[in-house]
């Protein structure tokens, strides 16, 4: 019986998936609790914008590099 063998994207996937995620709660969780000292570009909100990023990537590196996918690459 063979050795089934995981690409490593597809750990990377999920390391952005979840950072993303995280950024992004985090980044929703200000514009509904603004705090009171912002800084100085806040109102572009960029953890929603990049926890966004990072999730949509991280979702495509999953779905794109899942075991089951790459068997059909391959042949």
């Amino acid at each position: 019986m063979a050795k089934k063998e995981i690409s490593i994207w597809l750990f990377i996937g999920f390391a952005l998936l979840v950072n993303g995620v995280l950024i992004l709660g985090a980044g929703i969780y200000q514009y509904v609790n603004p705090p009171a000292d912002k800084v100085v570009l806040f109102q572009l909100h960029a953890g929603i914008w990049w926890g966004g990023l990072l999730a949509a990537i991280g979702a495509i590196y999953c779905w794109y590099y899942s075991p089951g996918k790459e068997a059909a690459r391959n042949q």
